[in-house]
This record gives structure tokens, sequence and C-alpha cells, in this order.
């Protein structure tokens, strides 16, 4: 008998005892989902809040359908009160709260980092990043701009329009996943706050 007839008749004897095969490999995380918010894992070091708003929503309210991947898929717009004097850029971080078969507690829907200190509104419609700002990834793949909510289900599900004010920029290579985007940040959130909208699958038109 062949080697290779030898290994395969050992995976075959492993398979019918319910053993997993040896040179299995298990499928990489979901890009795009996370297990967190970012703003429950990013303790700020000061009391400052950061008043976030957009002008497409009331906080709490529904997200247009335009600015949702069934239509339009156009950023709503966001602004947000100063951050500390400190503050050498700000993080946006945009999250959906976990949804059946999302295989993860939350999808991300933009990340933006690197925005200056001096920028405290991003327009609506938004398609390039401010100078010197970067994507980081979200649920389309790596340096990718806004990718509206896309809600799989009637339930309405919360989306968080996070910003973050840093006492640093952040240095990253293009391949960061989020995950290294948020350790990167950890101990130098200054401030932070959110504006939160409602989007489901109800609200598409027949």
């Amino acid at each position: 008998m062949s080697v290779f007839s030898r290994i395969a008749a050992l995976a075959g004897a492993l398979y019918l005892a319910g053993e997993p095969m040896l040179f299995a490999q298990q499928p990489p995380p979901a890009m795009g989902h996370t297990d967190k918010l970012a703003l429950a894992q990013l303790r700020p070091k000061t009391k400052a809040a950061l008043t976030v708003t957009s002008p497409a929503f009331k906080n709490g309210g529904d997200i247009p359908f335009e600015n949702t991947q069934y239509r339009g898929n156009v950023f709503p717009g966001l602004a947000w009160s100063p951050g500390p004097h400190s503050t050498r850029s700000y993080v946006i971080i945009i999250q959906g709260e976990g949804q059946d078969g999302a295989g993860a507690t939350t999808s991300i829907h933009l990340t933006l980092y690197n925005v200056a200190a001096s920028v405290t509104m991003l327009a609506a419609g938004m398609t390039t990043p401010p100078a010197g700002a970067g994507y980081g990834p979200n649920v389309q793949g790596l340096n990718q701009p806004y990718a509206g909510p896309h809600p799989h289900t009637m339930a309405k599900h919360a989306y968080h329009l996070q910003v973050f004010a840093l006492d640093t920029g952040l240095h990253l290579e293009a391949t960061a996943s989020f995950d290294t985007l948020v350790a990167a940040m950890a101990g130098h959130v200054l401030a932070s706050g959110e504006v939160l909208g409602i989007a489901s699958l109800s609200a598409k038109p027949d």
C-alpha cells in the first residue's frame, strides 16, 4: 500500500470513529463582525463626554432607508462636540447590534481613524475620508467606506454611531484588523459618545 493510500485510510478511520481529521482547518473569523461594541471596550481617561448627532435622524430614531444598503447606502452625516484640549485625533466606529445568524454580537459598518482634531463634522454623503484620515475594516472588507445597515430580520436593530477623542494618532498597517485598531486605541481615549439609530427589514418598501 502506498504512503498516500495509508494516509487516506487513516483519515477515513478517524472520520468513521467520530474524530476530527488531524489536518482539518478551522474557518477564519468572519470579516466585519466582532463580539463587543467599541464603547464597551474602551474606557475614557477623563469624565468628559462627546455629544454626537446626525442630520439624518434623532437619537433613538429610525435610520432613513436611503442610508441603508437596501437603497442608496448614503452616509447619513455626523457631528460631535469638540474633545478635550489634548485631543489629537478622532476615531469614528459604526456598529450594529447582533442579528440572528450573524455569527457574532455586532456588525461593523464603518471604521474611520486619524480624523484631525480640528474636524468635528462629517458631511452627509461622504465617500472619501477627510485629509489624513483612513478607513479601516467593515462588513465589506479592509479599508472600506461606509456600509449602511443591512438588517436580516423584521426585528428592530440598534446601530451605534460612536466617536472617540484620542490623545494620539494611530499608526496602523493597511491590513490591520478591527481588534488591532481597538487595541491601538486602548489607553488613549480621552472622551467618547454616540448617537443611536434603529433599522429593520420591515422598513424595506415593497
